[in-house]
């Protein structure tokens, strides 16, 4: 081990203790607990819902500088009774919980590069199929997959709004909403074409083909007001929702589309029970969505750029999944490349986000 190594480690989170402002946490979290205490708290629900996640993720981020505060103070006793009374099963443990603790820190400092206005907000993640028919339906699942595979090994609260099927196989479409403060920050920069090369499971030749899939993320809005929808440019359909679901769910139409006419954006959500339910929470993606376009726009207008809907097809990908002639994940943004593409499709995408965001 270096020597030097713990306290490089003991700067570098002394350092993170300033980028991250802990009085200025604790005093938020000290103000939201003292609203949690008033009697009109839950009067409206989704804002006490907000507070209830921020007072939750403020704990924890100060739980986890305190436990890394210990965590070193611990490895640095540890170090100074080897130095007394070398033991190799213990050096191994104490290289190991070092290891640990520049992961943890690592984590942590990835967080201080969220600054953005709303990128400690729950996150609306879709997935479309592009070019490429059945195929790229087929490729679109397999991102729902990942993606579903990523929240589950982050322990994310997450759930499916609303999927589309694909004629042959596949999917058309998938909408999730992410109930983890941060979530918009982190994800963001998933936006855009993520396409695949590999052979062809749906060809009797097993010719190679590439396929392409869009990805979309978008804020859910603390303020939804922020965004103004006329009740009159929305058409709205209920409908039957489409596969597994309870006693109720296929015999009623409970499932809801939006259609918003001036933007020409549509969402659906079949996930809830209820059409009210299930109108809600397609309300809550159209403002999520409409505030993405309204942002996009103003960024193609910062960069005189004339709009135009970013396709999914050739050219426009952001990330290339190579699964045949060779294996490897490669991102066009940042350059960050694995060979490890079962791994990166199975969920593991903490690297390729972590470089993203100190891009």
């Amino acid at each position: 081990m270096n020597p030097n190594n713990l306290n490089q480690l003991s700067q570098k989170l002394d350092q993170l203790k300033k980028k991250m402002n802990l009085l200025q946490k604790q005093q938020e979290l000290a103000g939201l607990l003292q609203q949690q205490q008033q009697s009109n708290f839950w009067d409206n629900p989704r804002l006490a819902q907000q507070a209830s996640s921020q007072i939750s993720q403020l704990e924890k981020d100060l739980a986890q500088i305190k436990s890394l505060d210990q965590q070193l103070l611990d490895c640095q006793e540890f170090d100074q009774l080897l130095l007394n009374q070398p033991d190799e099963t213990l050096q191994q443990e104490l290289d190991a919980s070092i290891q640990k603790i520049e992961k943890d820190l690592s984590f942590l400092e990835d967080q201080t590069y969220l600054s953005g206005p709303y990128d400690d907000s729950f996150a609306i993640l879709s997935v479309h199929s592009g070019q490429g028919g059945t195929e790229a339906m087929d490729w679109a699942s397999m991102l729902q997959r990942m993606y579903t595979r990523f929240f589950e090994k982050k322990q994310w609260q997450f759930s499916l709004l609303d999927l589309q099927l694909g004629e042959e196989a596949g999917i058309k479409s998938a909408s999730f909403e992410i109930k983890e403060p941060r979530a918009y920050g982190f994800l963001r920069r998933e936006s855009g074409v993520h396409r695949l090369v590999r052979l062809s499971p749906f060809n009797a030749d097993n010719l190679r083909q590439t396929s392409f899939a869009k990805v979309e993320v978008s804020p859910i809005l603390k303020d939804p007001s922020q965004v103004e929808i006329k009740p009159e440019d929305i058409d709205f359909a209920a409908f039957r929702a489409g596969g597994h679901g309870g006693q109720n769910v296929n015999k009623v139409s409970t499932a809801v589309r939006l259609t918003h006419r001036p933007s020409g954006l549509t969402v659906s959500c079949q996930s809830q029970r209820s059409q009210q339910q299930n109108r809600d929470l397609a309300t809550e993606m159209l403002i999520s969505k409409l505030w993405a376009l309204k942002q996009e726009k103003a960024e193609q207008e910062k960069s005189n750029i004339k709009g135009k809907n970013i396709n999914a097809s050739w050219g426009q990908q952001i990330r290339s999944y190579v699964l045949h002639p060779y294996k490897m994940v490669k991102d066009l943004r940042t350059r960050h490349e694995t060979s490890q593409a079962d791994a990166v499709l199975d969920g593991d995408l903490e690297p390729f986000i972590q470089a993203e965001i100190r891009l």
